[in-house]
């Protein structure tokens, strides 16, 4: 019987052990799963599938997280604390992430993203390949988070939305905005293939 997709991406992200991780700092913390609900706005079956490495979170959804438990979000990429003042992460060696899902009426309609210095510790930016795919406008999912994102077109196009705003991006076009803005992302005319860099100051 052929493998499911969905089984192939569980397996990526069980063995990157965000889950684990999420769920081990959170009872460090003496955190209940209802704690973290609240300070997040995320729900428990969510948090729940996240914490069993179930469904990979969003960039958005792990800095939410991530400043619910007290640290960045680098910290679910890390292997072992090793502070180091330069890394070097080979094509090879990043760390991916296929989402499986942002919501359950976004079922089916995922992007995937590449940590591309997960080795360094307490960094004050994050910067991640991200791979956005094509939507309608009403199954755009809006994100909001603390911080500032810069965003560069690689290829394809892509289109930013914010309540203000209808922004479509070129390869080689840039934006820079305050994520505390309502934001989605979507794909024209098919994927679009960005950098996104996160300060979280």
């Amino acid at each position: 019987m052929p493998r499911s997709p969905f089984q192939d991406v569980r397996k990526e992200v069980a063995a990157l052990n965000i889950g684990t991780k999420i769920k081990q700092l959170r009872l460090k913390r003496g955190l209940t799963l209802q704690a973290v609900s609240d300070r997040t706005g995320l729900s428990k079956p969510s948090l729940s599938q996240i914490e069993n490495n179930s469904g990979a979170p969003p960039i958005a959804t792990l800095i939410k997280i991530s400043n619910a438990l007290g640290v960045k979000i680098g910290y679910f990429f890390q292997d072992a604390p090793d502070q180091q003042r330069l890394v070097v992460v080979r094509r090879e060696a990043r760390r991916e992430i296929k989402k499986l899902n942002h919501a359950d009426r976004y079922a089916g309609i995922g992007y995937r993203y590449e940590s591309l210095a997960h080795p360094m510790v307490d960094k004050q930016m994050e910067p991640f390949i991200v791979e956005i795919d094509p939507r309608g406008v009403d199954e755009i999912p809006y994100n909001t988070h603390d911080g500032e994102e810069f965003i560069f077109v690689l290829n394809g196009r892509l289109e930013f939305r914010s309540p203000d705003q209808v922004i479509e991006l070129a390869p080689e076009d840039s934006i820079y905005f305050d994520s505390s803005i309502p934001h989605g992302l979507r794909g024209i005319g098919g994927s679009a293939r960005v950098m996104v860099v996160v300060f979280t100051g």
